[in-house]
Parts: C-alpha cells; sequence; structure tokens
C-alpha cells in the first residue's frame, strides 16, 4: 500500500513541467462504488466556497474531475491545498480535533499548511496528531446522479489505526 502510494504521487507529480487538475479521494469506498472525493459544498460551478468543504461521490466516473472537486497537483507538493477553479485553498478551522474544513484566500498560513504522509493521510503540518477524516456512519442524500450522490462531512481528527479506513487518501488525474 504505502509503495503503491508513493509511485502514484511520484507519477502524478514529478513528470510534470506544468499542473494538471487531481481529485483527491478517499481510498475506502464506504457505501459508494463512485468513492469519495474531497468537494465543495455546493454544486461543480455553482459550488459555494463560503460553506466549506465536505466529502462527496466523486465526479470522475462522469468522465472527467469536476471543477469543484480539482485540486492543482503542483500546490500539493508545496503543502498547499489549491482549487484552482476557485482561486482559494483549504483551510482548518482550527488546530483542534474535530475542526470543520473551510476554503480561504491562500496565504501562508499555518491552517492553510497540510502534508501527505507515506502512509496516505493528510495532517495538519501546524498539529500533526490531525488527519484528514471522513464522517464515519451513513451517508446523506445529494440532489442528483443516477443513483444519488451521496455526502459525509469532512473533518481533522485525532490520527489513528482506529480510523484508518477514515483517514487515507490517494490522488488521481483524469482518466
Amino acid at each position: 500500500m504505502k509503495k503503491l502510494l508513493i509511485t502514484v504521487l511520484f507519477a502524478l507529480f514529478s513528470t510534470q513541467v506544468s499542473a494538471t487538475m487531481v481529485e483527491i479521494y478517499s481510498l475506502d469506498q464506504k457505501d459508494d462504488q463512485r468513492g469519495f472525493c474531497i468537494d465543495i459544498k455546493g454544486h461543480k460551478s455553482k459550488a459555494k466556497i463560503n460553506s466549506g468543504l465536505q466529502a462527496h461521490t466523486c465526479y470522475s466516473y462522469q468522465g472527467s474531475i469536476a471543477i469543484d472537486q480539482g485540486f492543482d497537483s503542483l500546490k500539493l507538493i508545496k503543502d498547499q491545498f489549491y482549487l484552482p477553479a476557485f482561486d482559494v485553498c483549504m483551510e482548518a478551522a482550527s488546530n483542534t480535533a474535530a475542526a470543520s474544513l473551510q476554503l480561504s484566500k491562500c496565504q501562508d498560513e499555518e491552517l492553510q499548511k497540510f502534508k501527505w504522509d507515506n502512509n496516505g493521510r493528510i495532517y495538519l503540518i501546524s498539529n500533526i496528531k490531525l488527519c484528514l477524516t471522513v464522517a464515519q456512519g451513513k451517508s446523506r442524500k445529494g440532489g442528483g446522479g443516477s443513483p444519488v450522490h451521496l455526502m459525509r462531512n469532512l473533518t481533522l481528527e485525532l490520527c489513528g489505526d482506529t480510523l484508518q479506513a477514515f483517514q487515507m487518501w490517494g490522488a488521481r488525474n483524469e482518466r
């Protein structure tokens, strides 16, 4: 698993001269075969950046990465989760457990710096004990898709083996 993640990240990031769009997805598909991606709340180009981030059915099954799930690959290797279509970065509401993930203008702030470790976890650099975590339990139904898209909350929680399936992430570019 560790070697696979390193190989995927290396292939995505190291051979590029320019940035590409990538989606960041939970390695565990939970209750949706299409998987869950980090997503801006709202619908694609009409996403509401003031509403923050969630885990949502990945749109790549439709043939491309959605505008509200597309991260800049080159910024990721610089510890910044940047959504270029909206010119915003992922930011933790705080550096404490249960913090939500919001979006803000990209700046050199501690709450916007996240590291992707060799185990597939994404953690807040200012508190390395906190990992990006998909909510447990049953998903909520969205307003579209066939079958209907599913949503889950995203928070920062203590990194640990008991939450491993909810804290493991991968990245892929368009198929």
